[in-house]
């Protein structure tokens, strides 16, 4: 038993990655897989430590990405410049603690909102709604949109504009300018079917799978709702990066006929908003004006390829609509920026970088793991 312990404190493994594309992509986040760790135990994940070239330590976590109560990978983060090629260092040590400083992205349920769940990074926040506000006496709401919270600071804000409850007037940091209301928000999806989109109440359950520092990744649990005289349920497995302004969205379906239904996941229409919705491009983008004279945003909404069926609208939202395949899971990615934040030169840097996102994810960062 000692023998094998030994054996694994002292692997070390070598990682080379190489940006494809002929961009500079920042915030790129590297994931390794347990089984490509030849001869660590998954369960070791924890102390696992990542050094770039130079020998500095970069930030890292390990993942139980599915809640099996297993660590399946590691991920950290750089930059590319265009073509870039970078190697890294990952070692067995001391097991990994976490300073409140170095946390890039959080999630969380909060209970004394009326159930929301919040997530945000060092870009953007979000939230969704709970069980327990349909019936709030005050402003009762039942929809399953994506809400957003617009800030201009690098520090996570949620845990502390939920202390005060005073998140709707800017005192610097930004504050909660949208009203998703009964439309799809800024990601939110449902069932495409006859012609009509047909949408879930509000979530029910939640399983927070990872808090940071790095990813944020939670799963929502959705009631049966009615599609088409039949019931179909969902699980969403939501995750956000790092220096990100897009969270992933993974929608598990369950009690649908596939040959009638398609997943569709859209963006709320806003009068004044200048729309580029191209199914050959794979993504619905808009640049908009702001309510309670918050500035503007831009909001866009991108499709997995291999499943992407079109586009279409209904009186509330701009949508993507993608087929359900065997695996019943169905992934899209969606997010926004502000225009006060000053992460984008306006309009056409928004747009750019929507482009390039998506590029991105059809060529992802080459890795190889090789035992060093």
């Amino acid at each position: 038993m000692s023998e094998k312990k030994n054996e694994t404190q002292s692997s070390r493994w070598r990682v080379e990655t190489a940006n494809p594309l002929s961009f500079a992509r920042m915030s790129e986040t590297i994931e390794i897989a347990a089984s490509d760790l030849v001869g660590v135990d998954p369960g070791s994940l924890a102390s696992l430590h990542v050094h770039d070239s130079r020998g500095q330590e970069i930030l890292c976590q390990s993942l139980d990405s599915d809640g099996y109560g297993r660590t399946d990978s590691l991920i950290f983060q750089a930059d590319y410049g265009p073509g870039e090629e970078k190697a890294f260092t990952i070692s067995t040590g001391e097991r990994r603690r976490y300073l409140a400083s170095q946390f890039k992205a959080y999630g969380r349920f909060v209970r004394e909102r009326y159930d929301d769940f919040v997530w945000e990074n060092d870009k953007v926040a979000h939230r969704m709604y709970g069980k327990a506000l349909e019936t709030w006496i005050e402003h009762p709401l039942a929809s399953s949109t994506v809400d957003i919270w617009s800030k201009r600071t690098g520090r996570l804000v949620a845990n502390d504009w939920l202390m005060t409850d005073d998140y709707h007037e800017d005192r610097g940091e930004g504050a909660d300018f949208y009203s998703a209301g009964m439309s799809r928000g800024c990601g939110g999806n449902g069932i495409w079917a006859k012609g009509k989109l047909w949408v879930s109440r509000n979530f029910v359950g939640t399983r927070l799978l990872a808090g940071g520092p790095i990813r944020a990744l939670f799963e929502l649990v959705y009631e049966p709702f009615p599609v088409d005289g039949g019931l179909v349920g969902e699980t969403k497995r939501i995750s956000l990066d790092a220096g990100r302004h897009f969270t992933r969205y993974r929608s598990f379906y369950r009690g649908f006929t596939p040959t009638s239904m398609a997943s569709a996941a859209g963006i709320k229409k806003v009068a004044g908003e200048r729309m580029e919705r191209d199914a050959s491009k794979l993504w619905i983008c808009s640049w908009e004006p702001m309510e309670m004279n918050g500035g503007e945003q831009g909001i866009a909404l991108i499709a997995d390829p291999e499943l992407l069926a079109g586009t279409a609208e209904d009186e509330l939202n701009w949508l993507a609509v993608s087929r359900i395949p065997d695996s019943s899971a169905v992934t899209h990615w969606a997010g926004f920026c502000w225009d006060r934040a000053g992460h984008f030169d306006g309009e056409k840097g928004w747009r750019a970088h929507v482009g390039e996102f998506a590029q991105g994810l059809s060529s992802p960062i080459s890795i190889k793991v090789s035992r060093s």
